[in-house]
Order: structure tokens, then C-alpha cells, then sequence
């Protein structure tokens, strides 16, 4: 799994009602990347439960309070959305910007759609656009960002646009659910824009809840997707997500992925259970034959033994004093111990029947 840069740690910024936001600290970035903690967006991504309308109104709380922050330093006072189509829906961000005081002059649109062959999918295309181009335009942007293929695509095409009709780019700001992926590529993009447009400041990348990994091959249980499924080993996790998951959401770390497809989600509920179902299903028809123990340290993302400072040092919070959340995880890891794989699989197949079935014909 691609992991965070060596040494990066988070820092708190802020913290305000129930939202905190960390910078990530680290020599050789070029640019800044945050992570923003909200009740809202815990308990979208560590529920598939939450569908519809709701995950957007999940997103709403630490999304505003992101931009408020940023708004107050003079970060974001006006920016140009672009809404990649169909995921970037999902992302309130002009409704956000209306309420932190950020002006929205225009709104952009591009889709990506897969295409996809004999059940297989062997690439993207664009095939909808409506840009505004302009001179320094701050742009802001959300979607999900696991491979990196659609953001690759996407940015590629709007700069090419800007730099045919004269226009240029100040700044972009991403708002992302997402992993490791999005650091490399947005690194290298700020080098390729600045040979076009000089006064590119850079990305401001803000993930939700984390900086992901995803999984390189199928993993323990051997029915993870790679390029597409999100976990912990190697990335940072916002401390209050950690919390939330070891303290309310036990199951929550055994989920297929921090996030399932957004769009399907959002729009596409029965698809979206019947994805949910398939994971937790095949799980448990393995359940017998997956080394438990393997399983748990994949998830949570180091294997035990660990001390105190080699347990935050792993996980990036050399700054952060968070020894009460080492101290649940250890507790909740020895609990498991006495649980079995089956047992949590039949709990979540009838957790997920009993709130997602209703929206099934």
C-alpha cells in the first residue's frame, strides 16, 4: 500500500464544537494537506447504513467549518466550483461556501464516466464539460480520490483547457474522502500546472475523517478490490474517527472500506445495499478459513505487541497526546480476542437487512 510520506504527523488547528481539523506535517511537501474531523462525516464512513440525502447532510458541518477557518485566514475568500460528475454531487460545497462567507462567482462541471467491457473496466471518459475559464481562478473541487484515475483524467483536461483559452489557475482546493494516492499525484500536478501558469500556489487538500490506504491486492480475506477499497495500514486516521470506531462502532472496522461508491450510495440505494450485502456474505461464507488474527491486525493496522511512542509514531501522532486512545485501542484489540469472525458477520447481515432492506423491491 502507497503510505503517507516518511515522518508526517498531524497537528491540531482547530478545534470547534464538534469539529477538529489537523494539518499534516511533513519536510518534503509542497503543499498543504488537512484532515477534518466532524460528527457527521464519523458516522457516514464508518456506517454503509447512511444513504440518500443523509450523507450529504453528513458532509455539511465539518465541510463549513473547514471553509470558515480557511475564509477567516484569507485562504478562501472566492472560489469557482467544478463538480465532477456524478461523485462530486455528493459534496455540499456551495452550499458550505454560502455559509462560511466564501463567494462562489460560477459553477464548473465535468463528468468521468468508466467504461466498461464485458463486465470489466478498461478506462474513463469525459464526454460532458462547461468550464469558466479565466485569469487566476481559485478553483474548489470534491470527490472521491482512491486510485487517482478520475482526478488524473479530470484536472488534466480542465488545465488543458485553461491554457488554450488564456486563462490561468491560482489555487485548488479539494475536499476529498480519500487515500495516500492523492499526495504524489497532487504533487506532481503542482509541478506540471507551474510550468504553465507560474503563480499556481498549489493544492489545499482537505480529507475527511483520514488519509487512507487502499488495498494493492485482495487482502487477508481475499475478497478486497484493489485500487478501490480504503484501510488504515499506513495512511493517518483523524484520532476522533479512531475513537469513534473502537468506542461505538466496533464492527465498523471490519467494513469493506471506510466509504462505499459514493454515487450509488447518494443515488442508487438498492445497488448500494446489495453491494454492502455481497461484502459481509462472502465474509462470512470465509469466515472459517481467514486467520482472525491476521484479519484484525490488517484493519487496525500494525500487529501487536506495540508500545505507546512505536503505536503513535505509526500512526502520525508524534504531536498529539493521545495516550487514553492508545490505551481503548489496546482494550478493544484484547476484546476481539474473544470474539470470532462469524459472529460479527451474521451481527452486521442483520443490522444491515433490518435499516437498508426497505429500500429493496
Amino acid at each position: 500500500m502507497p503510505h503517507i510520506p516518511s515522518g508526517a504527523c498531524l497537528r491540531l488547528l482547530n478545534e470547534q464544537n464538534s469539529t477538529t481539523l489537523y494539518e499534516l506535517q511533513a519536510d518534503t511537501l509542497t503543499n498543504q494537506y488537512f484532515v477534518v474531523s466532524g460528527e457527521g462525516t464519523r458516522h457516514l464512513m464508518a456506517s454503509p447504513e447512511v444513504v440518500g440525502y443523509e450523507s450529504y447532510l453528513a458532509m455539511k458541518p465539518a465541510t463549513t467549518s473547514a471553509l470558515a477557518y480557511f475564509h477567516d485566514r484569507g485562504l478562501a475568500d472566492e472560489v469557482d466550483i467544478l463538480t465532477i460528475l456524478r461523485g462530486g454531487l455528493n459534496y455540499p460545497l456551495e452550499e458550505c461556501c454560502y455559509k462560511a462567507g466564501v463567494k462562489v462567482p460560477n459553477m464548473n462541471f465535468i463528468s468521468c464516466e468508466r467504461k466498461i467491457e464485458n463486465g470489466v473496466i478498461t478506462g474513463l471518459d469525459i464526454k460532458y464539460e462547461k468550464l469558466h475559464i479565466a485569469k487566476d481562478i481559485t478553483l474548489m473541487v470534491g470527490d472521491i480520490i482512491a486510485s487517482g484515475d478520475t482526478l488524473r483524467l479530470c484536472l488534466s483536461q480542465v488545465v488543458d483547457r485553461f491554457r488554450r483559452r488564456g486563462g490561468s489557475l491560482k489555487k485548488i482546493i479539494f475536499f476529498t474522502v480519500g487515500g495516500t494516492k492523492a499526495i504524489p499525484l497532487m504533487e506532481r500536478f503542482t509541478e506540471e500546472i507551474r510550468q504553465l501558469f507560474p503563480g499556481f500556489e498549489g493544492f489545499c487538500c482537505i480529507f475527511y475523517e483520514g488519509i487512507f490506504t487502499v488495498y494493492e491486492d485482495k487482502g487477508v480475506t481475499g475478497i478486497n478490490i484493489p485500487d478501490i477499497d480504503f484501510g488504515w495500514r499506513g495512511g493517518i486516521v483523524a484520532p476522533e474517527f479512531r475513537h469513534y470506531v473502537l468506542s461505538f462502532l466496533e464492527d465498523a472496522l471490519f467494513e469493506k472500506c471506510i466509504i462505499y461508491d459514493g454515487g450509488a450510495r447518494r443515488y442508487e440505494i438498492p445497488a448500494h445495499y446489495d453491494e454492502v450485502m455481497e461484502y459481509w456474505e462472502r465474509l462470512l461464507e470465509r469466515a472459517p478459513q481467514v486467520d482472525f488474527p491476521a484479519f484484525i491486525a490488517e484493519k487496525i493496522g500494525y500487529a501487536r505487541p506495540v508500545s505507546y511512542e512505536q503505536w503513535r509514531d505509526l500512526n502520525g501522532y508524534r504531536l498529539l497526546d493521545v495516550r487514553k486512545l492508545y490505551e481503548l485501542e489496546m482494550h478493544y484489540l484484547d476484546l476481539l480476542a474473544g470474539r470470532t469472525l462469524e459472529e460479527i458477520c451474521r451481527r452486521r447481515i442483520r443490522e444491515i437487512r433490518s435499516t437498508l432492506g426497505k429500500y429493496i423491491q
